[in-house]
């Protein structure tokens, strides 16, 4: 690596470091004057607001704005360099253009590889702290409340269930029916049904099977305090506060929540995949969004660097709208959550390839 490359590197990080941080800095002071009363109100612990919550939410921004910082820090300290005349005197040195993005293509990757990291198994864990206490502190009290739910529970196996307590884990007319070729063959029911911890089951209290025959059904009642252990795919975190629950999975448990959801054919898979594929979609924005900010401010201008950060600031807001746009098509079903994912990364990639041959050699 030249000493060129290292001065390049230094600087690209050093000031995309300083910009999240002030960045970060700012949004956590708002943050804390918006929730202050809420703080107040629910008597959260200061040393729970700090080190639960800000000590979370903190490395989360952070890694939220990261495509974006990279962008604008990129383009602020490559305007100075050339209006500096430095990007000038590199390329006078016989120092082709498509060189000199290969330390911002290394500072990037340096970026987008310790982001993927961060967002694919270190962050959930640490949005998982900051959103229980949000549930706590913040949000009022969760009980659920719908009635009358159906779902899938495994193969041709359907449950329904008339309501759900979830300070008891508690099921209340739970019904089991096993369907095959179109026809019923077994059905069960419960006045209710609990979860109980330590078996990882669930007891049936007052329940009746019945198995459908040909000529005659068969029909076994129980009752009493004998309860019947079974063991269903559906568990008490399917009722519990779903509040961005989303960002407290790692990759490999967000593999596992779009099958199971798939799996029931129930609805709402999609804020899961858009989760998903996020998590490979915002390393490459980091890349692609630091060689944009290259072509657009290497150029120098009379104006100096006012403009060039202005056109950053621009495209910044474009992409922004763009995914915004993108990601609600998508949680409504209108668009492949994949396609809704890369589509900001697409077009923002053809426009800085046309643009890169625009570029003064």
């Amino acid at each position: 690596m030249k000493i060129l490359d290292k001065y390049l590197i230094k600087k690209f990080l050093s000031t995309y470091v300083f910009a999240v941080f002030i960045i970060v800095l700012v949004i956590v002071v708002i943050d804390f004057v918006e929730k202050n009363d809420n703080f107040i109100e629910h008597n959260a612990p200061t040393k729970a607001i700090f080190l639960q919550y800000y000590a979370n939410l903190a490395p989360y921004w952070a890694n939220y704005i990261s495509p974006l910082m990279i962008f604008i820090s990129t383009v602020f300290f490559t305007a100075k360099l050339a209006s500096h005349t430095e990007i000038v005197a590199i390329l006078s040195t016989g120092t082709s253009f498509r060189r000199l993005m290969y330390p911002y293509i290394l500072g990037s990757s340096i970026v987008a590889i310790f982001s993927f990291f961060m967002v694919g198994w270190v962050l959930p864990k640490a949005n998982k702290t900051r959103i229980a206490f949000e549930n706590q502190y913040i949000e009022d009290k969760y009980y659920f409340a719908d009635r009358d739910i159906h779902m899938a529970v495994d193969k041709n196996i359907y449950a329904y269930l008339s309501s759900y307590d979830n300070t008891n884990k508690t099921a209340y007319d739970f019904t089991l029916e096993k369907v095959e070729n179109n026809q019923l063959i077994e059905k069960l029911t419960s006045r209710r049904a609990v979860y109980i911890d330590s078996i990882k089951k669930w007891q049936l209290y007052d329940y009746k099977i019945r198995k459908i025959g040909i000529l005659k059904d068969q029909l076994k009642i129980a009752s009493g305090s004998v309860p019947l252990d079974t063991a269903v795919n559906m568990f008490p975190s399917d009722f519990e506060n779903t509040n961005n629950i989303h960002e407290t999975m790692t990759i490999p448990q967000l593999r596992k929540q779009i099958a199971l959801v798939n799996s029931r054919g129930a609805e709402g898979v999609e804020i899961f995949q858009i989760e998903y594929y996020q998590r490979f979609a915002t390393p490459f924005a980091v890349i692609i969004l630091s060689l944009m900010g290259l072509i657009v401010s290497a150029r120098k201008t009379r104006g100096g660097v006012g403009l060039q950060i202005a056109i950053g600031f621009v495209l910044a807001f474009v992409y922004i709208l763009f995914y915004i746009m993108s990601k609600g098509i998508a949680e409504s079903g209108n668009m492949p959550p994949l396609l809704a994912v890369w589509l900001p990364n697409l077009v923002f990639s053809f426009i800085a390839t046309v643009m890169y041959f625009t570029v003064p050699r």
